[in-house]
């Protein structure tokens, strides 16, 4: 058994002082003095925070998804718990189907292996059922058309699926996706009009993907996808690195959709936390410069953010509590994938994922179910 001692404890939207968090691979609880034979942590005043949960990224350290190394995802786990991330869904591209299921089948394993870094939770499967007008920096050589017999041997491994709904026709995928499986459906390069996306929802669709960013904007004549979202109760993804929406309309989205459906992901790519230069994203060239990723064309091509920055970058422009940001970084994602029932909390007896981060969010300490995985303390 473990114990961390003097820190504040982010726990039901409130920070707990003066207590000491016990853990083994679970949380075992709060209590005011040491047991014994214990092993102590010193937090240093330092925030303790559930560990972060990222359901949007496609690489980083150099590293991306849809390499066919099987190292790829294990790079990016045991890199990301440095920034407090303690679980993840690895991310596709659209790209050729033998490439797609390369990187699921890779998944799979990571899923039901150990790791020494964030855990694997499954995939999101971002593509190849996208609209071509809003495909961003996705190929458009490999869309496809809804089909539920694409998916069908990795109902085990896709958590989500981001998908243009107005391409499935009288929501057939959409329906056997729900009876099926227990598959997150979400929109995102999208071209649906306000009530195609309303009557998505209608039929079980629960997500949006990162919102603003690759489907219809939001306008006083046609509200779009953006309208349809900030009107729904539906989870929708922010990527707040200030690039991909201006922080100026955080407090907007905060104050339309409220704080429990908000997620902030990175949608970081294998640029993320390397060097300025030339990388590349779904067999695309990218440029990494000043923070963001593009391609030649200068169209977005994912991010290189990281989790623990969207959080700050959010709270900073945002009056909402740090302890409802922490949130929309852990016990949403957890919620809108249905693992809140073990992961995106320090409630007791869910896994013992932690980070202690400080005032501006830099992580010092991250702990993957227990087991300490990153340590600048």
């Amino acid at each position: 058994m473990k114990a961390i001692v003097n820190g504040k404890i982010i726990i039901n939207n409130s920070i707990m002082d003066n207590k000491i968090l016990l853990f083994n691979n679970k949380i075992i609880g709060f209590v005011d003095e040491i047991p014994l034979n214990c092993e102590v942590i010193d937090a240093k005043g330092l925030y303790i925070s559930p560990g972060l949960i990222d359901v949007h990224i496609h690489g980083s350290y150099g590293a991306d998804v849809m390499d066919k190394d099987l190292e790829a995802i294990k790079t990016i786990s045991e890199g990301i718990v440095e920034k407090g991330v303690t679980s993840f869904l690895p991310t596709t591209m659209t790209m050729e189907k033998e490439n797609i299921y390369q990187a699921l089948n890779n998944i799979r394993y990571w899923m039901n292996n150990e790791i020494n870094g964030a855990k694997v939770l499954g995939a999101h499967l971002e593509g190849p059922f996208i609209n071509e007008k809003f495909k961003g920096a996705q190929n458009s050589d490999y869309i496809l058309e809804p089909n539920y017999n694409f998916i069908s041997d990795y109902i085990d491994v896709i958590r989500i699926i981001t998908y243009a709904p107005e391409l499935d026709i009288n929501f057939k995928f959409t329906k056997e996706v729900k009876e099926k499986t227990n598959i997150t459906l979400s929109i995102g390069h999208t071209g649906a009009s306000f009530n195609q996306a309303k009557d998505a929802f209608a039929h079980g669709c629960s997500h949006v993907t990162h919102l603003f960013n690759g489907m219809t904007p939001l306008n006083h004549r046609e509200p779009g996808t953006v309208g349809a979202a900030l009107t729904s109760d539906v989870y929708s993804e922010v990527i707040a690195d200030n690039i991909h929406i201006s922080p100026q309309i955080y407090q907007f989205i905060v104050d339309n959709k409220g704080c429990n459906k908000l997620i902030l992901i990175t949608d970081s790519m294998r640029g993320g936390c390397m060097l300025d230069g030339l990388y590349d994203l779904g067999g695309q060239q990218v440029i990494i410069k000043e923070g963001s990723a593009r391609l030649n064309n200068g169209v977005l091509a994912g991010s290189v953010l990281t989790l623990n920055q969207g959080v700050k970058n959010f709270y900073d422009n945002t009056n909402v509590d740090i302890t409802n940001v922490i949130d929309m970084a852990s016990l949403n994602p957890a919620r809108s994938i249905g693992v809140d029932n073990i992961k995106g909390s320090l409630d007791v007896g869910k896994d013992a994922d932690i980070a202690l981060f400080d005032e501006d969010l830099n992580c010092y300490l991250t702990i993957c179910q227990g087991k300490i995985v990153f340590n600048r303390i």
